[in-house]
């Protein structure tokens, strides 16, 4: 038995996955909803991370505290033994996540009013974030081939070619779940310096690698032209600690890192709260035997569902190469997004995540969160046919 066969009680710990669903889907009673929607995990983080945290807790007076260099070191140790990527202390800097990461990168290294390219369907604070920072978003979609999205070079670079000052990659892809090759990769970098194009790479799902699959850090392969990386990335969503609230940034240029130090002192933020560091090194000093077993569990997870429900007409899903996260394709059942949603919450009782929340290109698609135990996955399974049954062509 797997330790993440437990299925844990959620309810009542104002999660914003379990309790927060009746101001997200305007319901007024959710206690018969399962929710597979928001992307965290039904799982305990690794007993290590929670006993950290409890020693923690149970010794310290919650004075300010810095980032002390072993945790940073954790960081260096952990991009090199599962990227054998080489990255020094001095280029790190931390966040509270990889949203206010992303503002504060934009703050600093692009102006109101700048051009910020995305390609859909994406990420929504992908979208967010620059409009909030008075940035305008302008999208490049990728295009369906065989199944999944890829990027259309072409279009990719008249895009870059109308002033655009900065491109965020969604490196592995939320929601469709691409493993970026290095092919890909070097195009885009050789494109975004051609149109002197500041990257940003949210890499936060790199962790999240199924059937082995291999993630590349961009600013690895990006050569001479490293200094135009600026990647994101976390512990949180590899071991389930959104609520902790760490991530860091990493950026070669010094030039850049001073201008984001003086935005985080422009903006009051300082160090991370005390707790967030004492996880972060837990969960990569001794976090990867839990990652280890969780991976192969995901991936079976992912297999059920995709055999299950690809066996009603009119459902495809291709299966994720990284993530937790399905994006299934719901289009050929010709049916208006607003009424299978309907049909999912009244009649199937599940909250999926609508595809349109991630750009018109997302339209027809459903994501699917499948981070938790296989006895909630068989009874999701059993929600979403018990919907579909309920429409006509059924």
């Amino acid at each position: 038995m797997s330790i993440f066969d437990q299925t844990l009680n959620r309810r009542y710990t104002n999660s914003v996955k379990w309790d927060a669903m009746e101001k997200i889907y305007g319901l007024n009673d959710t206690t018969e909803i399962l929710p597979m929607w928001i992307a965290d995990m039904d799982f305990a983080p690794p007993t290590a991370v929670s006993k950290a945290l409890q020693k923690h807790a149970e010794g310290a007076i919650f004075g300010y505290g810095f980032v002390c260099e072993e945790v940073k070191q954790s960081i260096v140790d952990w991009q090199y033994n599962r990227y054998n990527w080489h990255i020094e202390k001095e280029f790190i800097s931390f966040s509270h996540g990889v949203v206010s990461a992303l503002a504060n990168i934009l703050t600093a290294l692009t102006n109101v009013g700048d051009k910020v390219l995305i390609s859909t369907p994406v990420y929504p604070p992908f979208f967010n974030i620059p409009k909030s920072n008075g940035r305008e978003v302008v999208t490049c979609p990728l295009v369906e081939q065989d199944g999944m999205f890829v990027y259309d070079f072409e279009a990719f670079e008249q895009t870059l070619a109308q002033d655009i000052k900065a491109y965020i990659l969604c490196n592995p892809h939320n929601p469709g779940g691409y493993v970026w090759d290095e092919a890909t990769l070097k195009e885009i970098i050789r494109l975004c310096a051609k149109y002197d194009v500041l990257i940003i790479s949210d890499e936060i799902h790199a962790d999240l690698m199924l059937d082995g699959a291999k993630h590349t850090p961009l600013a690895k392969i990006a050569g001479d032209e490293i200094d135009r990386v600026i990647t994101c990335m976390a512990p949180t969503k590899t071991f389930n600690l959104a609520g902790i609230q760490v991530s860091y940034i990493i950026a070669t240029d010094k030039k850049k890192r001073l201008l984001l130090e003086a935005v985080n002192m422009a903006s009051g933020q300082g160090s991370l709260n005390s707790f967030a560091p004492i996880a972060l090194l837990a969960a990569y000093t001794e976090g990867l035997p839990w990652l280890e077993e969780l991976l192969p569990y995901i991936s079976n997870n992912m297999d059920y569902v995709i055999s299950e429900l690809t066996q009603l007409p009119g459902i495809h899903i291709a299966k994720p190469q990284g993530t937790y996260l399905l994006w299934i394709d719901c289009r050929q059942l010709g049916i208006d997004e607003k009424e299978l949603m309907k049909q999912l919450l009244e009649v199937g009782k599940l909250a999926l995540e609508p595809g349109s929340k991630y750009g018109e290109e997302g339209r027809g698609f459903l994501r699917m969160n499948v981070a938790c135990s296989f006895d909630t996955v068989k009874d999701a399974v059993a929600r979403f046919k018990l919907a579909c049954q309920s429409l006509k062509q059924f």
